[in-house]
C-alpha cells in the first residue's frame, strides 16, 4: 500500500519546510512541490497555464505512483479550494493507495511573522502578506484533516502528520 499526502496551505504556512523533513522521515519516499511548477517569468495565472500546470502534477504524481522504489508521495501546494484537490484527486491512479488530505494552517498574527522573515530575507516581496493572510479561512471549509502549526516547528508538525497518518510507524 502507498501513501500519498496532499499537503495544502497558504503563503509561508511552511509547507516546503514541513515536506522536506517529512521527505527524510518517511521510507522510500519522493517530495513534489507544485511551486515548482509554476516556476516562470514572468509569472502568468491564464486558463491556459493553469490546465498544463494541473496537467504537469498529474502526470508526475501519477509517474511517482506507478514507480515502486516510492511507498511514500508526498505533494504540497496551495490547494485553497476543494475544486483543486478534487481534481488532482481524480486524475491519479490511486489502486493501491492511501490519500491523506492535509491543510497546514495558522493564525494571522504568526503568518504574518513568518512572512515578514521572507521579506526581510529577500524570498518574497511584501504584497504577499494580504494576500496569504485572506486564505486562511478557507483552508478551514476544505474536506481534509486540519494541523494548526501556530506554536509547532516544522520538526513537530512532520512527525504529527505521520502519526496521523500512520499511527504504528510514528511510535
Amino acid at each position: 500500500m502507498k501513501n500519498i499526502y496532499l499537503i495544502g496551505g497558504t503563503m509561508g504556512v511552511g509547507k516546503t519546510t514541513v515536506c522536506q523533513i517529512l521527505k527524510k522521515e518517511l521510507p522510500d519516499c519522493v517530495f513534489l512541490d507544485g511551486d515548482w511548477c509554476w516556476d516562470m517569468h514572468p509569472f502568468q495565472v491564464t486558463a491556459e497555464t493553469k490546465q498544463m500546470v494541473m496537467e504537469n502534477i498529474c502526470f508526475l504524481l501519477n509517474q511517482f505512483i506507478q514507480c515502486s522504489a516510492y511507498k511514500n508521495i508526498i505533494f504540497c501546494w496551495v490547494m485553497h479550494e476543494q475544486e483543486i484537490i478534487n481534481e488532482i484527486v481524480s486524475k491519479l491512479q490511486t489502486n493501491g493507495c492511501l490519500v491523506h488530505k492535509i491543510s497546514l494552517i495558522c493564525g494571522a498574527e504568526e503568518l504574518r511573522k513568518r512572512l515578514q522573515r521572507d521579506v526581510d530575507a529577500g524570498i518574497r516581496t511584501e504584497d504577499v502578506i494580504p494576500r496569504s493572510i485572506a486564505r486562511i479561512d478557507l483552508y478551514r471549509k476544505l474536506d481534509t484533516e486540519k494541523i494548526d502549526v501556530s506554536h509547532m516547528t516544522p520538526e513537530q508538525t512532520a512527525k504529527q502528520i505521520v502519526e496521523i497518518t500512520n499511527p504504528l510507524f510514528g511510535s
